[in-house]
């Protein structure tokens, strides 16, 4: 399988560029884990693809505390990682 590119929105940029330290190095290394291998149930991360607002996304939790929520563009060979949000908020958004 080849490595995926993960293209960051404007509002994970902003989020990474507020983050402590730790925070950013933890989620860029979750991040990470989307490269090599985006789809649930394969590869590293907790992972997911669940109703989030009325669409079909991907979701991936990171150190139990944040939630990546992205999409998957295979014919491109990319993953767009959409927005990070709290855990619970991500609960709130998807029903649990």
């Amino acid at each position: 399988m080849s490595e995926y590119e993960v293209l960051l929105s404007p509002e994970v940029v902003a989020f990474l560029d507020a983050a402590d330290g730790k925070t950013e190095r933890i989620v860029r290394d979750h991040l990470g884990y989307l490269a090599a291998d985006p789809y649930p149930g394969s590869g590293r991360g907790n992972k997911e693809q669940l109703p989030v607002d009325g669409e079909l996304r991907y979701r991936m939790h990171i150190s139990r505390t944040w939630t990546a929520f992205y999409e998957i563009y295979d014919n491109a060979g990319e993953v767009g990682v959409l927005e990070i949000v709290s855990i619970d908020e991500a609960h709130k958004r998807y029903g649990y």
